[in-house]
């Protein structure tokens, strides 16, 4: 039996226009439920199949290009960052303005600023090189910053509510991007004890606002907000624009 309703949600993505969709959101709030619905009835159309949607004009696609879930082949001696790669690689190196790629994730198996460095070079090349239809969905909320470098780029978060400490996913795609992950509630869900929890706020409200010591203490004044507006200040990508 369901615990909750379907809520059904758009989506638009022209030919010209809003090719390249950033989603953030909470974890389990929907990001990854919502670029898979896509891919898959992107994928029945093609086959000529009903698809579950009130309307629907989807054009043809090539191929459809996914990277999604944590997987390693370490029998091949592809660790997780590494297979994540080679598919990154692949579908880089084939898509085409006819494909649609779904990406979930990308860079969360390295450091926090090698793998946002490469989304957000993943995410240029995309739009300028390869302009392949794209769901990009990510917790670096960094990359929202490049929609207005980006023209057919456009942010979009799942939607949710605080209430009493806690949240409620409203399973919702809106416009927009956010800040918040969310992530100690979600690990409050799974059963994470509370002393554990508690402590994890602690150093999260520090995080947000100085550096700190490996005891937790302060260090010296948060870079945050200044490496936030470092971002903002890396000039456009070099290469040729695809649509130019």
């Amino acid at each position: 039996q369901l615990k909750e309703q379907f809520v059904p949600n758009d989506v638009s993505m022209g030919a010209k226009n809003d090719r390249l969709l950033i989603i953030t959101g909470p974890n389990m709030a929907g990001k990854s439920t919502y670029i898979r619905q896509v891919a898959l009835l992107t994928l029945l159309a093609q086959t000529g199949s009903f698809i579950p949607a009130e309307s629907a004009t989807i054009g043809l696609a090539d191929r459809i290009f996914t990277r999604v879930g944590a997987a390693d082949e370490l029998t091949r001696g592809l660790s997780t960052f590494m297979l994540e790669m080679v598919e990154t690689a692949n579908i880089l190196n084939n898509a085409t303005p006819r494909s649609l790629v779904i990406l979930d994730e990308i860079g969360r198996g390295t450091s926090t600023f090698d793998g946002l460095s490469l989304a957000w070079s993943i995410v240029e090349y995309l739009h300028n090189q390869a302009g392949a239809k794209t769901l990009f969905a990510t917790h670096y909320h960094e990359l929202t910053e490049l929609a207005g470098r980006l023209e057919r780029l456009k942010n979009f978060n799942v939607a949710v509510r605080e209430w009493n400490d806690q949240i409620i996913f409203l399973r919702k795609i809106i416009e927009g991007g956010t800040d918040k992950s969310y992530g100690i509630h979600v690990a409050r869900l799974a059963g994470v004890p509370a002393e554990v929890l508690e402590r994890a706020k602690v150093i999260l409200g520090n995080l947000e606002e100085s550096e700190l010591t490996p005891e937790g203490s302060v260090r010296q004044p948060s870079r945050h907000r200044a490496e936030r507006d470092k971002l903002k200040e890396i000039a456009p990508s070099p290469q040729l624009d695809l649509f130019g």
